[in-house]
């Protein structure tokens, strides 16, 4: 390809994109919560209590209309030794299908500091009204610990888990929500004896507008015979702000 021909390529390109690096947007958001939880369980087991705050926040980037997105997410926690953060990583892709809303990407949970814990997952998103179904799937080779170091010889992939949420406005900036979520490890946990288990969260939020809301839900999960505390219910509550 000659000189012009590679030059012209280039104006092309940079011509089309355009219109996708206009309309892209970053946002930013920041969240005291009384306690975190995931997937039902306290991320801070070492001092597991009903008040246990943590600061959370991070950035989004969407490009234009595109669907495509990235975003990394933050938190404090309190559950590998060491480590007091949990990073998240993650991009996808956003599209219609009919009714439903699609959401496609890859997450990976980070934990600074540490060989265990790290855990990376692919994931899929139908949204249809208030309902939407999500569920993820673990792909590296530990899942957030449970099959330890790389020497372990124990695997976590092909750990799911799957989540069915509800979310409504049923009055003027009053949001109700509910989900349900399930847990089903690999088999190299479920050797160990670790149940698979479900979560729950009931609550809602209020929207104050400029991109300040207040949420309230109680959040747990069973097995509470295993896990222990980490599972039991909590009240959360959680003042955020999207910037």
């Amino acid at each position: 390809m000659s000189h012009a021909s590679l030059k012209s390529l280039s104006l092309a390109l940079v011509a089309a994109a355009m219109p996708v690096l206009a309309s892209a947007e970053l946002t930013a958001n920041v969240a005291l919560t009384s306690n975190y939880k995931f997937r039902g369980q306290d991320q801070d087991v070492h001092r597991i209590k009903a008040v246990n705050p943590a600061i959370q926040g991070g950035f989004d980037y969407t490009f234009g209309e595109s669907g495509f997105y990235l975003g990394n997410w933050n938190s404090s926690v309190d559950w590998l030794q060491g480590n007091s953060i949990e990073s998240d990583l993650y991009g996808g892709y956003r599209f219609k299908a009919g009714a439903l809303d699609l959401d496609l990407g890859a997450l990976a949970y980070v934990y600074p500091g540490n060989t265990t814990g790290n855990t990376t997952e692919l994931y899929g998103a139908a949204t249809w009204g208030p309902l939407t179904a999500k569920y993820s799937h673990t792909v590296s080779k530990d899942y957030f610990g449970w099959a330890g170091a790389k020497t372990s010889g124990l695997r976590g992939r092909n750990t799911g888990y799957l989540n069915l949420a509800f979310a409504r406005e049923v009055a003027p900036s009053v949001t109700l929500k509910a989900a349900v979520g399930y847990t089903r490890f690999a088999g190299d946990i479920r050797d160990l004896g670790v149940p698979s288990y479900v979560d729950y969260s009931v609550g809602g939020a209020y929207d104050f507008g400029s991109g300040l809301s207040l949420s309230a839900a109680v959040a747990g999960a069973n097995k509470k015979g295993f896990f222990g505390d980490a599972n039991k219910a909590r009240l959360i509550v959680t003042l955020s702000k999207t910037l």
